[in-house]
């Protein structure tokens, strides 16, 4: 073991002994479902915040996406953390903020699914949406750790020994499942602080190593706008330029990437736990900046890549999940590359224990109690949840695992599909939810079925199958409708103008159901006085 070796370890003993020292401090919190879940709805602004951003971005942010769409898009895929900071941080936080968290104290829901359940008054829809999350949360948290040990493997040299890959995921699954088991939500919020300001320092870090190592910002780019485009476009300079090379796929991932967190129940569940109005806002200002920095700073860097890694096209396809780790062993010196792994540790900890703790209390909560057994008290609700959370972190570490060794899905593609599925199903009922009182049942249901079927179809097909047949997507378009990433985007907006349509057409909620969802708000919803044939009486009354 050489003195490089040594630190390492040394700085990552150091990590690990925090965190879990963290869990330990917040297991006197933990007596309740409220307070393990949700931290007992009296987490601060800053701790929300950055809670919020290390959930957000993760290994898959700086390892996968920053590699996959850097390489693909050049410089423009910075357009893809703009959208991650102004649509998925600061809109998110400006249009749900609030008003989730009025909502959710009132109806005294924990969690997403028993939102649904309480606000469309409908058990079936709490326990359908409940079993959303916790199977396509599975690929998601598989792609943070595929995202965390490519960088591992290669920065402490893991693949000098046997099995480095899979013993690297091993470790880091009992570490996650240990911290997140002890503490619950206050556990993760106040590492996901410790570790959001590790992120910040990385990120800086690796940016001015990456552009230090080609000679600074302007040479950069000027090697980058030398090299010609993938597809043979005569466009000089297209991976230096403004919109890249594809500029609707590129709209595609900044769509998925960034109004997706409005749907995403790990997300979303940030703004049940702040505890007033005055946190909101000062969350709001802090994610904002936090996002522009780890996004911003991560696919920036990411646009560089082609600058770094040659791929000869004759010998297979470059594997995407390498490209930022081989950035990082040219561009980042030795002495520094244990701050850089502590970096993605940090971002990949924070998402992963937020991904487990969302699963396990989703099924605990909403599935197991009252259903499947009866009369769950407080203890063994948490007892249970503490269960699950360890055979979540065991299945997502078996889907790593044989990703890896079968070299099928990419980062990218785990995380499109959890994204597309879960966003897809709840971003337009939870958002028309918050806002407007003629959502109905069926308009859910809807939403429901067609986020899971547009993104399991799409997944089927992209494997070339359908119905016994060969398929392939037609190709030449200016939008690749073989990714999933643009398969996402569509299932997003899809159900956004699929729900009020259904609502329209189909039997409205009960007025003392709406009433009590509504108790607490302020008075700027959408409240129409619709017809059998979905006329607006109101808007005809007042003519």
């Amino acid at each position: 073991m050489d003195t490089l070796d040594l630190l390492y370890g040394v700085v990552i003993v150091v990590f690990f002994a925090m965190i879990i020292s963290v869990g330990v401090y917040s297991r006197k919190n933990t007596k309740d479902v409220s307070s393990f879940v949700l931290g007992g709805r009296k987490v601060g602004p800053w701790l929300t915040a950055f809670s919020f951003g290390a959930t957000y971005f993760s290994a898959v942010i700086f390892i996968g996406y920053a590699g996959k769409f850097g390489w693909d898009f050049g410089v423009s895929a910075l357009w893809i953390g703009l959208g991650n900071a102004f649509v998925g941080s600061l809109a998110a936080w400006v249009v749900l903020g609030k008003r989730c968290r009025i909502m959710t104290k009132t109806l005294n829901t924990n969690t997403m699914p028993d939102f649904f359940g309480k606000r469309y008054n409908s058990k079936a829809l709490r326990i359908a949406a409940a079993l959303i999350i916790f199977i396509f949360m599975i690929p998601y948290s598989a792609s943070v750790f595929n995202g965390l040990s490519y960088l591992f493997t290669s920065a402490l040299r893991l693949n000098r020994i046997s099995y480095g890959y899979e013993i690297c995921i091993v470790v880091m699954s009992l570490l996650a499942a240990t911290y997140v088991i002890l503490g619950g939500y206050m556990s993760t919020a106040i590492n996901d602080f410790i570790q959001g300001l590790i992120m910040i320092v990385g990120i800086t870090m690796t940016i001015l190593c990456v552009l230090n190592y080609n000679g600074g910002m302007m040479s950069s780019m000027e090697k980058l706008s030398q090299i010609p485009a993938a597809n043979g476009s005569s466009f000089q300079g297209v991976y230096a330029s403004l919109f890249g090379p594809e500029p609707l796929n590129l709209l595609g991932v900044v769509i998925l990437t960034s109004l997706g967190t409005w749907g995403l129940p790990q997300m979303v569940q940030k703004f049940y736990s702040i505890k007033d109005d005055k946190s909101v806002h000062t969350a709001t200002i802090v994610s904002t900046v936090f996002a522009v920095i780890i996004a911003g700073g991560s696919y920036f860097m990411g646009g560089f890549g082609r600058i770094f890694v040659q791929h000869d096209a004759t010998k297979g396809a470059l594997n995407m999940d390498t490209i930022v780790p081989q950035m990082l062993d040219m561009a980042v010196p030795k002495i520094l590359v244990a701050i850089l792994v502590v970096l993605v540790l940090s971002a990949s900890m924070s998402t992963l224990t937020s991904l487990v703790l969302t699963s396990s209390s989703t099924i605990t909560l909403d599935v197991l109690a009252d259903n499947v057994i009866k009369d769950m008290n407080e203890k063994k609700k948490v007892s249970i949840i503490r269960l699950l959370l360890a055979f979540f972190v065991l299945v997502s570490m078996m889907l790593a695992i044989y990703s890896y060794r079968s070299n099928d899905m990419y980062i990218t593609k785990l995380m499109s599909i959890s994204w597309g599925a879960m966003a897809g199903s709840f971003l337009a009922p939870f958002l028309y939810g918050l806002f407007w009182k003629g959502v109905t049942k069926a308009a859910v249901w809807a939403s429901f079925i067609s986020g899971v079927g547009i993104t399991v179809s799409h997944l089927i097909l992209s494997n070339g199958a359908l119905f016994g047949h060969s398929f392939k997507f037609p190709t030449g378009l200016p939008i690749n409708l073989a990714s999933p990433i643009n398969a996402g985007a569509f299932a997003m907006l899809f159900g956004i103008v699929l729900v009020p349509i259904v609502s329209w057409i189909s039997p409205k909620l009960d007025k003392k159901v709406i009433d009590r969802a509504f108790a607490d708000m302020p008075e700027d919803v959408i409240s129409p006085k619709l017809d059998k044939t979905g006329v607006d009486k109101s808007a005809v009354d007042e003519k």
